[in-house]
């Protein structure tokens, strides 16, 4: 197969590019970055994978211009770049957070898209773009909403958790029970090959998650399996807690309001339809068995 790939230098790109690679195909890096990429768009692919994107900037520092010209119009731009080529099939990687910011049970693709965050709305938009136009009969598009990715090489969010397990420090917020998905690099891959590989493969929404959701509290576990250490949480009262963090709105200490919010939120994604859609049972990877990995490779970096 030979595939383009647009933001084959970020974490994902790299790790998809070196896994096709590795099973035949052949990778084409299409660099959006120079004002040309449109005449140097090959017309005869069999697969497109747009994964350049403006990333969720946390410290909300980012003009909201940024997110709609690059998560929005760039796409826009692609597909229909796609819409005019030989290739029969577009993966367009969007984000959970376009469906929503929070979730009280487990999102699925069926749920109402209410995004809050300029990354959410501009993803949503290039979303609504793609499944408004009319299809050709032989193309596919693939919109594809994975959950927080990890793997070697990028620390993301656990990096804090890894930090205070490897200090020795106690978690503090244990007396908060919650649940979240997570997505391992592997598990992204194969999820892309198989969908790649699948004939009459349905258009349309798909999430990427592991097969489990965590607690934070599993989670510090993990990292403490991880780096062989006996796990240490501590279940301070709840009241106490949020009473600390409404000081540290005020004091600006390092846990405030947010802070415990993102801590102790729950975010359950299903992966059942893509599953389905494969006919697969399980993942290659467990959730405990990605973090793993993930969390050891830390440990080798330093």
């Amino acid at each position: 197969m030979k595939i383009i790939i647009t933001g084959a230098s970020g974490f994902v790109g790299k790790n998809i590019s070196t896994f096709l690679q590795n099973k035949g195909c052949t990778i084409n890096a299409l660099s959006l970055r120079k004002t040309n990429w449109k005449v140097n768009f090959p017309r005869s692919v069999d697969a497109i994978i747009h994964l350049a994107g403006k990333a969720h900037d946390t410290s909300n520092v980012s003009n909201p211009d940024e997110y709609y010209k690059i998560n929005r119009d760039l796409t826009i731009d692609i597909f229909n770049e796609f819409l005019n080529s030989d290739s029969k099939k577009f993966f367009y990687f969007s984000s959970v957070k376009a469906a929503a910011d929070s979730v009280e049970e487990i999102l699925t693709e069926n749920n109402k898209a209410n995004p809050v965050t300029h990354y959410g709305k501009s993803k949503i938009e290039a979303e609504e773009y793609i499944l408004s136009q009319n299809l050709p009969e032989e193309k596919k598009v693939y919109i594809i909403r994975p959950c927080m990715i990890h793997g070697p090489g990028n620390k993301g969010n656990l990096n804090l958790l890894y930090k205070i397990v490897e200090k020795g420090l106690p978690w503090p917020l244990a007396s908060f029970h919650n649940q979240r998905s997570f997505l391992g690099i592997d598990n992204l891959n194969y999820l892309v090959y198989e969908m790649l590989k699948k004939d009459g493969l349905p258009s349309g929404i798909y999430n990427f998650a592991d097969d489990e959701a965590l607690s934070t509290n599993e989670l510090i576990s993990t990292v403490n399996k991880a780096l062989n250490k006996k796990a240490k949480l501590w279940s301070i009262s709840k009241g106490l807690i949020e009473k600390t963090a409404g000081l540290g709105d005020k004091l600006k200490l390092p846990l405030n309001s947010e802070r415990l919010k993102k801590l102790t939120e729950s975010y359950v994604v299903s992966n059942q339809k893509v599953k389905s859609a494969l006919e697969i049972e399980k993942l290659p990877l467990s959730a405990e068995e990605g973090l793993i990995k993930t969390i050891k490779s830390f440990k080798k970096e330093k």
